[in-house]
């Protein structure tokens, strides 16, 4: 939903149930949803959200975006990146509620992934009950451990913990 807006067609489209605008300002929506305006513009520059522009080039936002800054702030509180957010709110078209039928698709994606990670920091925590980080009093037996870097030819990052994972 991107693209400019003529005043006189943003202003004529204002009317709707209750009288409320179909339209709100970036100031409205970071009052509403409880996050800096700032976030708005990077979701929007990250193609999480979607905004259009009047004539005077201000943006406007549809009332459906509340529900969308709304799963991206509960998501990013889960420790979900940006890019599953963004995979995961891909089949809710911009601009428009989503239906009950693709939030619950949304959310069946969402509780797979969801269990995914619970499982992996549940092992993660489990095999560093003993483990209180560098310095560690296990040397021997911490799965961080490693001596002359002999697991960087088995790859990136930590492979130990990545290994076990699976």
């Amino acid at each position: 939903m991107s693209g400019r807006l003529e005043s006189s067609k943003l202003e004529s489209s204002m009317g709707t149930r209750a009288g409320l605008s179909p339209f709100l300002t970036v100031g409205e929506v970071a009052r509403r949803s409880g996050i800096a305006v700032s976030a708005l513009h990077f979701y929007e520059a990250k193609g999480l959200i979607a905004s259009t522009r009047t004539e005077g080039n201000q943006r406007r936002f549809s009332r459906d975006i509340l529900r969308r800054v709304a799963i991206i702030r509960v998501a990013q509180g889960l420790g979900v990146p940006l890019a599953e957010i963004a995979g995961l709110l891909k089949p809710i078209p911009m601009g428009k509620q989503p239906t009950a039928a693709a939030v619950r698709a949304m959310v069946a994606d969402w509780r797979a992934a969801l269990q995914a990670r619970i499982d992996g920091l549940t092992r993660l925590r489990d095999r560093l009950d003993g483990c209180i980080g560098c310095g560690c009093l296990s040397q021997t037996e911490c799965p961080l451990r490693n001596p002359s870097d002999r697991l960087g030819r088995a790859g990136q990052g930590p492979v130990l913990l990545q290994r076990q994972e699976g």
